[in-house]
């Protein structure tokens, strides 16, 4: 079986991966992909806009399924375009997708389904949304609709912070934007929550905590992720029950009545509160970098369950994992999130020894003359499997120390509610 995979991430060379370990694939490629999938997959450089010419590069090299890694893809409807040209495609389609792609496309849906959610309210107007600010309790969550990179939430203790972070968005800091989103703030603990998909049966997929902000004790700017733990600490059958009882079920119903369905991974962000899920929001695609944390633990052929979802045959796959914990933590370039460099020759990777248990996933970076350089903001990923997590994130930091990056910088603490 040939296999395509969309998207440069860390989450894309961490499925080139998962599948290369499959007996069912005979290649892999990547469409553009980075230094680290090119060891492990064929990377083909092409606009990923151009929907028309990536059809007939698929089509050419006969690939059997493509895999969409990242989300803007997604919400432009890609999988329809393919599917509309008979290519198998693992991912939602563009009504689907709107989960993600707008925030108050979901944010009505849980008002309607009566999914467990922020109180909220929703403002097309610059001037509207100011005058709501003045009654609000604080803190608040002011969010850009539509896709932001994982940037467009501002967590707001007062009512200049709040005020700025509207002017910002309708300033287009994220795109243009017509309308913003100003919700309570949850007092909890996040949880991110899997499932897969085939359109007619879905699957548990495992659960994780990301660390969204960019310095210690979770503190600082919102990134798009410093590191990732799976399983999460708050998982258990009773909170996993609720979670598919009052989020997952109404959610795919919701989708069901507006003539859709939805196919590849749904990845719900909860805030967990007393023991009760609220949902804060959904990406329509493994997350980053939740998917290089919770692939290491499976111990299903990934390429079976894809190769199921695509074909409506999910219920006949049990899905098994490893017993052990995993831990990843981000090395990003120095400046992340705001400006840094890129084409920073990352010297040394090729004399890291790395054991059984761990993996180095590239997610910025480029090869130019058989050399490493930095290409974004997240460069590099430095995952453990273990039964200890401790021991595995004091692996992974010598790991990260001893590579001498000196224009990067990574968190400590990743894992720290649950490390001792």
């Amino acid at each position: 079986m040939k296999v395509g995979i969309i998207g440069s991430g860390g989450r894309e060379h961490a499925l080139c991966l998962s599948l290369k370990k499959s007996k069912k694939i005979d290649k892999i490629y990547c469409f553009p992909g980075n230094a680290g999938t090119s060891f492990v997959a064929e990377n083909i450089q092409t606009d990923l806009n151009n929907f028309e010419e990536l059809k007939k590069i698929i089509q050419k090299l006969k690939i059997d399924i493509i895999i969409i890694g990242p989300e803007k893809p997604l919400v432009d409807g890609i999988v329809d375009f393919l599917e509309n040209n008979q290519i198998k495609v693992f991912g939602p389609n563009k009504t689907s997708s709107q989960l993600e792609g707008s925030k108050i496309f979901t944010k009505n849906l849980c008002k309607k389904y009566d999914i467990p959610t922020a109180n909220f309210g929703v403002f097309n107007d610059q001037e509207k949304s100011l005058l709501y600010l003045k009654e609000c309790n604080y803190p608040i969550v002011v969010k850009a609709d539509g896709l932001a990179a994982g940037k467009g939430v501002y967590i707001c203790e007062t009512i200049e912070q709040s005020t700025n972070a509207v002017k910002e968005i309708f300033n287009g800091k994220f795109g243009e934007a017509k309308e913003v989103l100003i919700e309570e703030f949850l007092k909890g603990e996040e949880m991110s929550f899997f499932i897969i998909s085939d359109g007619e049966t879905y699957k548990k997929f495992g659960s994780a905590q990301d660390h969204k902000r960019a310095l210690e004790g979770d503190k600082g700017k919102n990134t798009g992720g410093m590191g990732a733990y799976s399983p999460s600490r708050l998982e258990d059958i009773k909170l996993e029950e609720k979670i598919l009882k009052k989020i997952i079920n109404p959610t795919l119903k919701g989708l069901k009545d507006l003539n859709t369905e939805f196919k590849g991974f749904l990845y719900a962000g909860l805030m967990i509160v007393n023991n009760e899920p609220f949902l804060i929001e959904y990406n329509v695609r493994m997350g980053d970098p939740e998917c290089q944390t919770i692939l290491p633990r499976l111990k299903t052929d990934f390429a079976e369950i894809l190769s199921a979802c695509v074909n409506k045959n999910l219920k006949s796959i049990n899905i098994d994992w490893f017993e052990q914990k995993s831990l990843c933590i981000v090395l990003v370039s120095k400046g992340y999130p705001e400006k840094f460099q890129n084409n920073i020759e990352i010297e040394g990777l090729s004399k890291l020894k790395l054991k059984d248990n761990e993996h180095i996933f590239h997610a910025g970076t480029k090869i130019i003359d058989n050399k490493i350089y930095s290409n974004g903001g997240r460069v590099l990923n430095f995952v453990s499997k273990s039964y200890n997590l401790k021991k595995g994130r004091n692996d992974l930091i010598k790991l990260i120390d001893n590579l001498k990056w000196e224009n990067g910088y990574f968190r400590n603490d990743i894992g720290f509610k649950i490390i001792k």
